[in-house]
């Protein structure tokens, strides 16, 4: 009876924790760049149910079936396809149009694909870079940036938004010294100036926006505020597009960001399904307190 409990009190649990990422996404459903996440849940292992042989002829033990012992949320899986692209006309609004290909791959709208042999293939995809204050790279989708008073492009949240060469992109006028407001990109993330002409850094190289390709997005750690970063042992999913390569599909948009991909009415028909099941488990529980009470204060007393 006992393990009862424990099965249903486990459905309350998952049932909780997938209500609780629905109801994020749903919060951050204006929040450009964000994605979806999906609760993932898996069962605690099955036990194998036996009765003991009671008769000479009879086997020592006898299958009965298989008991399940429960689930659990086990992980929040962020959802990496591409969300709606909108025009704001703001020229310190960027957006990323991906589409990157791997060879003898055909990704479905998911972006998944799976060979011959089994083996299941994500579709890379492209972030901006950032760095925070503690000079460590992160990576976001939120291209609502803006500039400071020495000129360098930052995020919403102050981080540098950081360019090919590694350091934080400094947008400054080479005439008059004062941080840059008219200015191009191009679609491989090149800055030039209102008349086309490449804006050059410290060094006189062009200044572009760092644009980093990820193998397996999944492999991200979502942080919050839009940033995701990549653990020391998957730090080598990472790498710099190459507009060069005709499978780094990836477009940067001037005036435009990227909406959240969470889909408002998708998500309001899960978390209503999450709160059911969350209420079904409730009232096995309510049954198996009242089946205790009556074992120990009624058939206890005959």
């Amino acid at each position: 009876m006992l393990r009862g409990l424990y099965t249903a009190a486990s459905g309350m649990i998952a049932q909780q924790r997938r209500h609780d990422i629905v109801t994020n996404n749903i919060a951050n459903v204006n929040t450009p760049g964000f994605k979806q996440g999906n609760a993932i849940n898996r069962s605690f292992p099955e036990m194998l149910i036996s009765r003991i042989g009671n008769g000479k002829d009879e086997p020592a033990a006898v299958p009965v079936g298989r008991l399940n012992t429960g689930v659990m949320a086990e992980e929040n899986v962020s959802v990496h396809k591409q969300g709606d692209i909108q025009e704001t006309k703001n020229p310190f609004d960027f957006a990323l149009v991906s589409d990157i290909q791997v060879p003898g791959a055909q990704f479905d709208a998911s972006g998944k694909y799976v060979d011959e042999n089994g083996q299941r293939i994500v579709q890379p995809q492209a972030f901006f870079t950032v760095q925070n204050a503690a000079g460590e790279q992160r990576y976001t989708l939120d291209g609502k940036f803006s500039v400071d008073v020495n000129g360098r492009l930052i995020s919403t949240d102050g981080d540098y938004v950081v360019g090919r060469d590694g350091q934080p992109i400094v947008l400054v006028d080479p005439v008059f010294q004062t941080p840059l407001t008219d200015f191009r990109i191009t679609a491989s993330g090149q800055f030039t100036n209102a008349n086309g002409e490449e804006l050059l850094d410290a060094n006189n190289q062009p200044v572009s926006l760092m644009i980093s390709r990820i193998e397996d997005p999944n492999q991200l750690v979502r942080e919050g505020n839009g940033l995701y970063h990549l653990n020391e042992g998957t730090a080598g999913l990472a790498r710099v597009i190459d507009p060069a390569d005709p499978n780094d599909r990836v477009e940067v948009r001037q005036g435009f960001v990227e909406r959240s991909n969470v889909d408002p009415t998708q998500s309001m028909v899960d978390m209503m399904s999450a709160l059911r099941a969350y209420e079904a488990n409730q009232k096995v529980i309510q049954f198996y307190d009242k089946s205790m009470d009556k074992a120990a204060n009624e058939v206890g007393r005959v």
